[in-house]
């Protein structure tokens, strides 16, 4: 391994952590309107019951969120200096407006949508729970255009071996933009899905069953019925972008080498191992013209192929490849479980049946680990481009740093992550376990007299053994 290699590998380490916080973040987000927005509709306890207890996994995703999210950052300028050097007129105001927007609108309101349940009144609570929402998604949408310029540039000029933005409204919306966008919101709402579905599949397995439950299972359901389908759409609509503006891509996520005789269709390799050595995908299963038929709609449609590309230009099939074929493929077993719930709804056996709920619970972890498939896709798709067709990855790496340098923070990355995140997924793992109050009569904490309190500490939000939210006493709770 090279200092390149391990540069590359720390920055995918390091994201990789990240990405998962706020697709979580956006997701409950939302989940959190829509269940505040019923409960004030409504008045059922089962909605503001749901409320306070995704609220606390919501807060613990956001703080492990923010701290990745710093590090990645220092980053640009630590390991990829050449990357901020030549592209930084673009990227650094693109990161700046996500700060003076969104992490400014999340910042000034999260406190009151954590604490303030019972301090301000329902609707500036609500209010509240909005705009850290909007917030998320404000994020997402100037990062996400960072990252499309990345792959798809536009609206600059080069100047003495620097980008220069010309055209911001050209910069922001750039040709692969509205794609990834929705394809990244989409999936952030059905790892969202997965998991409230999953949580609740835990909690039916047993024997917790509630309204609580049973409003988490059916919504998520509905949610992954709406949201998985919609998903192959647009990830058709993504593909047939890529084909257009980044074909070498394709080739790789197809794992094609040489283009099909005119008129005879591309056909779709299900599995195989790409070659990079040999130039070959080995053991290929293959459907006759199907590859033409997705990727084209057309019967006899052109795809192209690694061959078409110098080798130095092409990204490593290997990789690309199955990191395609596994987020396709965990987006099918998406739809199957949205069906099957939507067949055992009508059956009125959608909280009773145990193969589907251990069906859902499996699938829980799904809409991450799409979600890293995914970016893996896209990323290493892109090379060995930093900025696809301008800026070389060997030449936006910073060339000072040493393979001993590199190393070394490599491996304490490793460390301090997997302590770090590792107590504090563990911790938000506790939280789902204990599960919401399924008692209807109990209310949230008022924090009155001689009541239980919300701790005014986010992560302080996990109930003591034996507590259960929204209960009092006749004594004062110390130390809450």
């Amino acid at each position: 391994m090279d200092a390149l290699l391990l540069a590359r590998i720390q920055f995918g380490f390091t994201i990789s952590f990240h990405i998962i916080f706020p697709a979580l973040t956006i997701g409950l987000a939302s989940y959190l309107v829509v269940l505040e927005a019923l409960w004030l509709r409504t008045r059922k306890q089962a909605y503001i019951d749901l409320y306070h207890f995704w609220l606390k996994v919501f807060a613990v995703a956001f703080a492990m969120g923010v701290v990745s999210g710093i590090v990645m950052a220092y980053q640009f300028g630590t390991n990829w200096s050449n990357f901020s050097r030549f592209a930084g007129s673009i990227t650094g105001p693109l990161l700046t407006y996500e700060v003076l927007t969104a992490f400014f609108l999340e910042a000034g309101f999260l406190g009151v949508m954590l604490f303030g349940f019972k301090r301000v009144g329902p609707g500036l609570h609500f209010v509240s729970t909005l705009a850290v929402a909007v917030g998320t998604l404000i994020s997402a949408t100037w990062i996400l255009a960072s990252n499309s310029w990345m792959q798809t540039p536009q609206g600059h000029e080069i100047i003495n071996g620097q980008v220069v933005p010309v055209d911001w409204m050209a910069v922001i919306f750039n040709p692969s933009f509205p794609y990834r966008l929705v394809h990244m919101v989409i999936a952030a709402y059905l790892a969202t899905a997965l998991m409230v579905g999953g949580t609740a599949a835990w909690h039916l397995l047993r024997g917790r069953d509630g309204a609580p439950i049973r409003t988490m299972l059916s919504m998520a359901m509905w949610m992954l019925l709406a949201a998985a389908p919609l998903q192959a759409i647009v990830g058709d609509l993504h593909g047939l972008n890529t084909l257009e503006h980044q074909p070498a891509k394709l080739a790789a996520m197809e794992g094609h080498w040489e283009r099909a005789a005119p008129g005879a269709g591309t056909p779709l390799i299900l599995f195989g191992w790409p070659d990079m050595a040999a130039e070959t995908t080995r053991y290929a299963v293959e459907v006759p013209r199907l590859g033409s038929l997705i990727l084209t709609h057309s019967w006899d449609g052109e795809v192209p192929a690694l061959k078409d590309f110098p080798p130095e230009d092409r990204p490593n099939s290997t990789i690309v490849f199955w990191t395609f074929r596994l987020m396709v493929g965990l987006g099918l077993l998406m739809i199957a479980l949205a069906l099957s719930g939507l067949w055992l709804r009508r059956s009125a056996r959608l909280y009773t049946s145990r193969p589907f709920l251990r069906f859902a619970l499996a699938m829980s972890p799904a809409g991450l680990a799409a979600i890293l498939a995914g970016w893996y896709t896209t990323e290493i798709g892109r090379q060995p481009w930093t900025v696809y067709g301008l800026l070389r990855t060997a030449d936006a790496v910073t060339p000072q740093h040493t393979t001993g340098q590199l190393a070394f923070t490599l491996l304490l990355f490793v460390v301090v992550y997997l302590a770090v995140f590792g107590a504090g997924t563990a911790y938000g793992l506790r939280l789902i376990a204990k599960g919401p109050v399924l008692d209807e009569t109990r209310r949230p904490p008022s924090g009155g007299p001689g009541e239980h309190r919300q701790p005014m500490r986010p992560l302080s939000a996990a109930q003591e053994e034996g507590e259960s939210e929204g209960s009092t006493s006749e004594e004062p709770r110390h130390g809450h």
